[in-house]
């Protein structure tokens, strides 16, 4: 058996790690117990986009630092993520409790959470991560969908261009981050009509333009609604599609009853109905 290379570490003193979620809605999500690792924080680190998140978090900590700053146009993405950790781990190897606050779930298209998670338990130190209300249960909600009717697709809209999918079109869709789809360089922050003209030219393959798909967009202040958006498949090109919105495709195509399953089914249903009669 292999000898770890680092030896968990006993001291009481030593530094620790939770990264948690804020939910979506600002103050509705933020579950009791999140709220107890950011309150018994010695440092917070904020990857929140909006300042009214951030100045809200302030007032529940006096040591917030906004990691927002480390974004720069033409500056990797992945670049960006690796500083975060950095900043995270420089702090818990310092010997303090760290907690890293994201939107929603922090463990959902999230890089950095998992990755000092990772980095912090290989040192030995102790790491959680304690979930969110994410923009996926918000999705749900707000839409009326529920996954176990159909079944229900999630993909980063760009591994659809990237890789060869099989997408089913009787299940729902879910396509994230659709405002970037096509970015290899990691390094714009919107990508523009003419790419996501390929994903419309892709999902055609297995669904007709005039589908109707939906924009979505979940409420991240108590005063907001959410943001419905409804067009034809063949339009996503030619519409507006920020990065927080997600595109949902619902099925184009009745569910398919495997007959030959079902019959084997049937026949063990008759074994075992014999068998409880002998």
């Amino acid at each position: 058996m292999n000898t770890p290379l680092v030896a968990p570490r006993k001291d009481t003193n030593q530094g620790s790690l939770a990264v948690v979620g804020m939910g979506m809605t600002l103050g509705s999500h933020l579950t009791p117990l999140a709220r107890s690792h950011i309150e018994q924080a010695d440092v917070i680190f904020a990857g929140l986009s909006d300042n009214i998140v951030e100045q809200w978090l302030e007032r529940m900590h006096p040591d917030v630092r906004s990691l927002q700053p480390y974004y720069q146009e033409g500056k990797s993405r992945r670049k960006t993520y690796e500083e975060w950790v950095d900043l995270m781990m420089t702090e818990v190897r310092a010997g303090k409790r760290v907690c890293g606050v994201f939107y929603g779930h922090p463990g959902i298209f999230a890089w950095s959470p998992h990755k000092v998670i990772e980095v912090a338990r290989a040192e030995g130190f102790q790491a959680h991560m304690e979930p969110g209300v994410s923009a996926e249960d918000c999705l749900y909600a707000d839409l009326g969908i529920d996954p176990g009717t159909v079944g229900c697709q999630h993909y980063e809209a760009g591994q659809l261009l990237f890789y060869e999918r099989r997408v089913d079109p009787s299940a729902y869709l879910v396509l994230w981050q659709v405002g970037l789809v096509g970015d290899r360089s990691l390094a714009r922050f919107t990508t523009g009509g003419a790419y996501r003209q390929v994903l419309v030219d892709v999902l055609s393959q297995d669904y007709p333009l005039d589908h109707e798909i939906i924009l979505y967009r979940a409420a991240t202040l108590p005063i907001q609604q959410p943001r419905i958006r409804r067009i034809a498949l063949r339009d996503l090109p030619h519409v507006d599609v920020p990065t927080e919105e997600t595109v949902v495709l619902p099925p184009a195509a009745p569910l398919k009853a495997n007959m030959a399953i079902r019959e084997r089914l049937a026949a063990l249903d008759k074994l075992e109905k014999e068998a409880s009669l002998a």
